[in-house]
């Protein structure tokens, strides 16, 4: 009874001292209180010094409420309004409680974001966790440094809808690449696609800047992209390959026993998944880019495939008309069609269609990064 009238006794005295000191002294014992894990207080003592404590950093100096904010920023329990006060003070004071204090609540964080300073916010960014919500709110800021900050916290959660914008951002903001490839939550697909785009970016670099065979920088870059971002579309083409087509396909390839007859042999017997299959084997395209040569209603891409594959005329006059269908599946012929595409075929340089068949053969998502990067450059379409 006696030391805790002696406790009381000294706080009354500290609390009619007026002067910095006293009042630094008195909130620092305050704090400790709350701090303290072996303290037990009662409800009404933790009032008490609450109200104390909220009267006192309206009058006392930053010196001693950033003092204070120290104390109270890594305490477990202590008066949930105070902490919010001490966060929403000038930065020097609320930056221990932004950082480190467990108590503040994701939507006093966010109105902290939306309401206070840069300061804040990046405060913000270097807590030990963030919630999806709180990462929201400091992507809409807009501010490059505050996200930079955000990415580099690995704690951050982030949402998979914020990551894909801010991937795409990361065209046009370089500061926002790094950061985002070293997350751990990165998808694979975005990593990837954030791989060829910065490839992109400095295939046009170096084209601009230096004289180099385009085709054997695009074979590197390439082959860059992939080896570190990994290739998603391969599980797509597993998948592909465990087909009775394909895998037959990849026997006869194997065995080399792909020959022009029995490709038109397979196409006249309406095996067309076979013929698709055999056709990619031959040519090393994908199977959706083996549908659009072997479609497209004009059959420019086609006679280019054939060209490069150094397929014979008559065989390729063939291939083209057994591939022609209506809608109903019934084959149809347009004399007038077959004149210009073997015209055109009798045109083609064998040199020239076999770069072309080179560029189908690419990644198709590195080819669209391409073009993008080339259609957004000042030095593009448009300047």
């Amino acid at each position: 009874m006696t030391g805790q009238n002696d406790d009381l006794t000294g706080l009354l005295k500290l609390a009619l001292d007026k002067s910095v000191e006293g009042r630094r002294n008195l909130t620092a014992t305050l704090g400790d209180l709350f701090s303290d894990r072996t303290s037990v207080l009662s409800e009404r003592e933790r009032a008490l010094m609450s109200d104390i404590l909220h009267k006192l950093i309206r009058d006392c100096e930053m010196a001693v409420r950033r003092d204070l904010a120290e104390r109270l920023s890594k305490a477990e329990n202590p008066p949930h309004d105070l902490i919010v006060a001490l966060a929403n003070d000038q930065i020097e004071v609320a930056q221990p409680i932004l950082m480190n204090s467990d108590v503040l609540r994701d939507m006093e964080l966010v109105q902290i974001v939306r309401r206070r300073t840069h300061e804040h916010q990046l405060a913000i960014t270097m807590r030990r966790a963030l919630s999806e919500p709180v990462s929201d709110a400091l992507v809409e800021t807009g501010d490059v440094n505050v996200i930079k900050a955000l990415l580099e916290n690995q704690d951050a959660r982030i949402s998979e809808a914020t990551m894909t914008y801010l991937a795409e951002e990361s065209q046009r903001v370089d500061t926002y690449q790094e950061p985002l490839i070293k997350r751990h939550d990165l998808n694979p697909e975005l990593a990837r696609r954030m791989y060829l785009w910065v490839s992109a970016a400095l295939r046009q670099h170096i084209t601009q800047n230096f004289e180099v065979d385009p085709t054997e920088l695009d074979d590197s870059l390439e082959k860059l992209a992939s080896t570190m971002a990994g290739d998603p579309a391969q599980h797509e083409t597993d998948r592909e390959a465990k087909r009775p087509a394909a895998i037959l396909a990849q026997h006869l390839g194997d065995a080399d026993g792909i020959s022009w007859h029995l490709l038109i042999q397979v196409l006249r017997q309406g095996e067309i998944p076979l013929f698709e299959a055999l056709f990619g084997k031959l040519s090393g395209l994908t199977p959706e880019r083996v549908v659009k040569v072997l479609y497209e209603s004009g059959g420019e891409s086609l006679a280019i495939a054939c060209r490069a594959l150094d397929m014979p005329k008559t065989t390729f006059a063939t291939t083209y008309l057994l591939s022609r269908r209506s809608e109903s599946g019934r084959r149809v012929a347009d004399p007038r069609a077959l004149a210009h595409v073997l015209g055109l075929f009798d045109k083609i340089n064998p040199k020239s269609a076999q770069d072309v068949l080179k560029s189908w053969r690419r990644d198709e998502d590195y080819q669209d990064a391409i073009e993008q990067v080339a259609n957004t450059s000042p030095t593009g379409p448009g300047a």
